[in-house]
């Protein structure tokens, strides 16, 4: 049994593809975390501190790239009236 050159370069192009979605998985699964437990601090916010922020797709883009920290800036921002009022 001959393995040809066409079996090496097909295996060694999925164990590349495997390696490439797992990476791109993993970087989703912790931007959808980070966007959810910011979002979760802005309702916090929300509700403790009476802050009328308004949860836009900006404000979770910032939440998922930031995380809590991004939630932090959004928050500050809302209190201080400069935006996301």
């Amino acid at each position: 049994m001959v393995v040809g050159i066409i079996e090496i370069l097909v295996l060694v192009l999925a164990i590349v593809a495997a390696f490439i979605l797992y990476k791109i998985l993993k970087t989703a699964t912790g931007l959808a975390i980070n966007a959810v437990l910011g979002i979760l601090v802005l309702m916090a916010a929300k509700l403790l501190l009476g802050l009328e922020i308004a949860i836009t797709w900006v404000a979770v883009l910032i939440c998922a790239i930031g995380g809590v920290l991004g939630a932090l800036v959004i928050i500050v921002l809302s209190y201080l009236k400069i935006a996301f009022i």
